[in-house]
């Protein structure tokens, strides 16, 4: 049998209840649910009004 590497690159967490391991631990805890109305555009035209929006999030700080 061979030995097989694994790298971990990275540890982290991006939801809808939090941006941080921490903070999402925190919440789920909590019983906060992330689901919410989707504010971002027209929904008009999709059969669903809700979802889990990753909120406070900027790609750039990473």
């Amino acid at each position: 049998m061979s030995k097989r590497r694994v790298v971990v690159t990275g540890l982290g967490m991006l939801s809808p209840v939090g941006n941080t391991v921490e903070s999402t631990w925190s919440a789920l805890l909590a019983g906060q649910s992330g689901i919410t109305l989707i504010d971002h555009f027209d929904t008009s035209a999709y059969a669903t009004r809700f979802a889990g929006l990753v909120r406070d999030f900027n790609c750039d700080d990473y």
